[in-house]
């Protein structure tokens, strides 16, 4: 099997796994047989990294290997775009993990606050733009389309799940929740001026955090 396929393999490995285990029907078994929800969240997380630090260190092993796809890298203005986007996923990924997501495994409050405007999967929405924009700037080959590609569509497969599971068993606070809130990101122009005025600092944070690692980008990862 090419390293590609093996990417791939891991993907649907971790997306299986997730829905399966966060399921209505096994998650109230595993936790009746765990006897506790936290026993629960940490075999989660473990069972996630057992799979998720394997696909990355594979990915690395075998950058650029397999078929030429091409890449929209030359295009005029595309790198400032890469860094603009970057940010917007840095955003989401701190001020999302200061106001966790009620929809999330381990979930948050229902109030409408902040990064909420924004989308309601923002942790999530971070990883999802953060494929996509790779998927335009790296030099794609095989292994780059499985390693890329696997972050937006695992994302979007994963965040209906959880939108589906919390509507049958999260009441009606959630339901309130879901229906004030967009799916994708920056989808409602207003909902981003809401959340800078409501998150300003974690906001800010992952901005800060984008240019250090566009800084230390080369050293740690490459050119790109």
């Amino acid at each position: 099997m090419t390293p590609a396929l093996l990417i791939a393999a891991l993907w649907l490995a971790f997306a299986g796994s997730h829905m399966a285990l966060s399921s209505r029907r096994w998650r109230s078994k595993l936790v009746a047989a765990l006897g506790d929800e936290r026993r629960f969240q940490g075999l989660y997380s473990l069972i996630a990294l057992a799979i998720f630090v394997p696909l990355v260190a594979l990915y690395f092993r075998h950058k650029h290997e397999g078929p030429y796809l091409g890449t929209l890298a030359g295009l005029p203005g595309l790198r400032w775009l890469m860094l603009i986007g970057m940010g917007a996923a840095f955003a989401l990924l701190v001020a999302g993990l200061a106001r966790p997501s009620p929809a999330a495994v381990v979930p948050g409050g229902t109030q409408v606050r902040g990064i909420f405007h924004v989308t309601r999967h923002p942790v999530l929405m971070s990883f999802a733009l953060y494929g996509l924009l790779h998927l335009c700037v790296v030099a794609v080959n095989a292994t780059e389309l499985a390693f890329f590609a696997g972050f937006p569509l695992f994302v979007w497969i994963g965040a209906r799940h959880q939108d589906q599971r919390k509507l049958a068993s999260g009441g009606e606070a959630f339901r309130r929740f879901h229906g004030a809130t967009p799916f994708t990101p920056f989808s409602r122009p207003a909902g981003v001026l809401a959340a800078l005025r409501e998150q300003p600092i974690p906001i800010a944070i992952g901005v800060a955090l984008t240019v250090v690692v566009r800084w230390f980008h080369p050293a740690l990862f490459g050119p790109g």
